[in-house]
């Protein structure tokens, strides 16, 4: 997923979507444990697409403060 996407949701459907991927996030790693997990670079572009909400829905709420 990419900034620019992301950009254009509102903050509760951000929020839904961060719950979405920290339940998939879950889920993964404990497919990796028990070796059934398939597509390991599925657990990297989850951690990144969090980190991509977190820091978006930090900037707004910066600049809901600074203003």
């Amino acid at each position: 997923m990419k900034a620019t996407d992301i950009r254009t949701k509102s903050d509760d459907e951000l929020k839904q979507q961060l719950l979405d991927l920290r339940k998939e996030s879950f889920n993964l790693r404990f497919q990796a444990a028990s070796g059934q997990l398939e597509n390991t670079a599925r657990k990297n572009i989850i951690r990144k697409d969090i980190a991509r909400i977190k820091t978006i829905l930090g900037e707004r709420t910066s600049a809901a403060a600074a203003s």
